[in-house]
């Protein structure tokens, strides 16, 4: 058996290498070629699997290790028989960390304020019990979902009232209710002064072009954005005026990625027929050096600061992705390969519940803090 996966899927060889011939390659420029005699094809959400990919080939089931499938034609995979399958809520807990460590960043103590998510499947479904069980008052919506399912169900002009709003729907663009440019500039300029609106789901969500004519306008927002219109040809104007931004890497933990390739292992077996060899547990390395101290003498807000900012620089996500927007000289192939490096290159991140904090009393309003968060106390 051949199979080709995308040089970005962590372990794959520990997981699928008793199975067949292992290929890696670069995912956004996979060909007809690269594939014509794979039988299974491993990709992220940069390969767009369909006929033009596929057609001709011998491959009999395509795994993409992310949450979203808008990168799969599945009318087209379902046509041909071939078997395919994602792995829904791989990194929902990496994202939700990488939207602290952005409110962290920012100074902005979420337990004060109201905090409006758009989209509440496996990564906004998390976020929102993630809040929600800290006593956060969210507004949510989802025109998927009923108030049976989520209570904090509103319309979608009451969300964007929100002090915090966040965005996590996937990009769809037929149906009763597209996602793309589903936040348009009348919908923008409602943010309420001092707004805060982070896109951590897919980048032509929002109108880029109308969200960079609303920050010429208003100086007053905040915009965090993990995902861009047009990637990975970004708009470095629009890079320019938001506070934070990073090369769509909210779900990169690697704990969130081992998840993933672990999900689409099992599916790959499933499909396969075949008894699995290797669990999650079997590869997942421990942390070195996972004890945190906290801090002494300073106030508890400023305490979960430092901590999260220990285990996660986000200010370092931003840096790079300025960087090379100060190097590639504009739009183009220095640009778009860059950024692709950036994902390619990621640091080694590793999710909250693989630290152990020290130096926290108990029953504390910091130890329920922590403990929310996911940090294990000691």
């Amino acid at each position: 058996m051949k199979i080709v996966i995308d040089e970005n899927i962590p372990l794959a060889e520990d997981f699928f290498a008793a199975h067949g011939e292992i290929v890696r390659l670069p995912g956004r420029h996979l060909q007809a070629a690269d594939v014509a005699d794979a039988d299974a094809l491993l990709v992220r959400s940069i390969t767009q699997v369909n006929d033009s990919l596929l057609a001709g080939s011998q491959v009999k089931f395509v795994g993409t290790c992310t949450i979203g499938t808008d990168h799969l034609d599945q009318r087209w995979l379902d046509q041909q028989g071939i078997g395919y399958s994602n792995a829904p809520g791989c990194n929902a807990n990496s994202v939700v960390e990488y939207v602290y460590a952005a409110l962290a960043h920012l100074n902005l103590d979420w337990r004060g304020k109201t905090v409006g998510i758009i989209g509440c499947g496996n990564v906004g479904g998390a976020l929102h019990r993630a809040l929600t069980a800290q006593g956060v008052a969210c507004r949510c919506y989802d025109p998927l979902l009923n108030l049976g399912q989520n209570p904090d169900l509103c319309p979608l002009e009451e969300v964007l009232q929100c002090d915090i709003v966040s965005l996590h729907t996937p990009l769809t663009i037929d149906g009763a209710h597209p996602s793309r440019h589903l936040l348009t500039k009348q919908l923008l300029q409602k943010l309420p002064p001092q707004g805060i609106l982070l896109n951590c789901g897919r980048g032509a969500v929002i109108d880029n072009k109308a969200l960079l004519q609303v920050l010429r306008e208003r100086d007053d927002l905040q915009v965090v954005l993990d995902v861009w219109e047009w990637e990975p040809d970004i708009d470095l104007q629009l890079l320019e005026r938001v506070v934070l931004g990073s090369p769509h890497i909210a779900g990169y933990s690697f704990d969130g990625k081992l998840k993933g390739t672990a999900m689409i292992y099992e599916a790959f077996c499933r499909h396969f027929a075949i008894t699995p060899q290797v669990t999650l547990a079997d590869v997942v390395p421990a942390v070195e050096d996972n004890l945190l101290h906290a801090p002494a003498g300073v106030e508890h807000w400023q305490a979960v600061r430092q901590l999260i900012a220990q285990v996660y620089s986000i200010a370092a996500d931003d840096k790079r992705l300025r960087a090379l927007a100060a190097t590639a000289g504009g739009q183009g192939d220095a640009l778009s390969q860059g950024f692709d490096q950036l994902r390619k290159n990621y640091p080694l991140r590793r999710e909250f519940n693989n630290y152990q904090v020290t130096g926290v009393a108990a029953n504390t309003p910091l130890a329920s803090t922590l403990a929310a968060l996911g940090f294990n106390l000691s």
